[in-house]
């Protein structure tokens, strides 16, 4: 697909009406995704001839975070054969306001149609991951913390979600995509529409124990009845067969209260399965987390607490134009001091490690 970096390309670009409306890789690399006046720009600049022009462009955010898409930056200027030099942050290193993330040196036009791109997937990626950062340091070191946010998103960014939260801290997540970009395995546990259509969670959660392999046998218990009176009910019969249960009380009810889950545990100890996890869900936030934790849960499903999180407000200024410094009112010319950005080789593709 030809680069839309001109009026001639874009007035001819068009797409089927038929079709999913997430942006494929090679409409990204084609630059369909850019704002339209960096295009224009630089069919100005092409006119005066002024298109290769040597540049230093620097990326910042103006508030603190955890870096996340910095790699996927990385590979799209590689797939692009952008010939420019970069030195950047890591994946998941965390930076404070205004700090240097991305460093671009090179021709303005082997990188300049991407722009839109670049801060797109910065600005998302490491809102997901700060924000899953915060829910990780919220609750004990072994207790684990799961992504349960792919349903909150159009599904075409779902794997970039996943992998952010990843990067953020969370020890797994529900959907496939995003669980194999990590290398490891999906997690989650069932649908209340299954137990609808059945009509008896122990029954369940007895095929549940009889199928699934350890490990996954958590069964919800928040669908037909009281959410305690459900849990012994099931342990009574499957025991430990049983690896938890989950509780996602809907807001409707009150949510998941950590009385309620103080007394669920405390019943389990006295049957005899304290071995039995307790897992909580729906309507968590950090601070909510932290008192669920300290009531007992086990782990935590997270969705929308993270999937909300509003993009960070990434910035790409020009530093440096013909070897001169330069900067547009209210901000300093010439590169900003650091010691913290790293090169980045484009010849070698790191998407998707963590």
């Amino acid at each position: 697909m030809q680069r839309l970096d001109g009026e001639g390309p874009i007035s001819e670009f068009s797409v089927s009406s038929s079709r999913l409306n997430g942006a494929s890789a090679d409409e990204i690399l084609a630059g369909a995704t850019s704002d339209v006046y960096f295009a224009r720009g630089l069919d100005i600049l092409r006119r005066l001839g002024r298109e290769q022009t040597e540049v230093v462009a620097e990326v910042f955010c103006r508030q603190g975070g955890i870096l996340c898409g910095m790699d996927e930056v990385i590979e799209l200027l590689r797939q692009a054969g952008a010939k420019v030099q970069v030195e950047s942050l890591a994946e998941g290193d965390p930076f404070v306001a205004k700090e240097p993330l991305l460093r671009i040196s090179g021709p303005y036009a082997e990188f300049a149609i991407y722009e839109t791109a670049i801060l797109g997937m910065l600005a998302s990626a490491s809102a997901w991951a700060t924000t899953a950062r915060a829910f990780r340091q919220a609750v004990p070191n072994g207790v684990p913390v799961i992504g349960f946010g792919a349903r909150h998103l159009h599904p075409a960014v779902v794997g970039v979600f996943d992998r952010a939260t990843r990067v953020g801290g969370l020890d797994g997540v529900s959907s496939i995509l995003g669980a194999r970009l990590s290398g490891i395995e999906p997690s989650g546990t069932m649908p209340h529409a299954a137990l609808l259509i059945v009509g008896d969670t122990l029954r369940v959660a007895e095929v549940l124990t009889g199928n699934a392999p350890k490990g996954s046998r958590t069964v919800l218990v928040d669908t037909f009845h009281d959410e305690i009176e459900e849990t012994l009910r099931i342990v009574r019969e499957l025991g430990d067969q049983l690896d938890g249960v989950r509780l996602d009380t809907p807001a409707e009810r009150g949510g998941v209260q950590p009385d309620l889950v103080r007394e669920l545990k405390a019943r389990l100890t006295q049957e005899g399965l304290a071995s039995i996890s307790v897992m909580v869900s729906g309507g968590l936030s950090p601070e909510r987390a932290v008192e669920l934790a300290a009531a007992g849960a086990d782990a935590f499903g997270v969705g929308h607490a993270i999937s909300k999180a509003p993009p960070l407000d990434m910035t790409l200024d020009l530093k440096v134009v013909d070897g001169k410094p330069v900067a547009k009112r209210g901000r300093i010319p010439g590169l900003t001091a650091t010691t913290r950005l790293q090169p980045r080789l484009l010849g070698v593709a790191d998407l998707g490690q963590s």
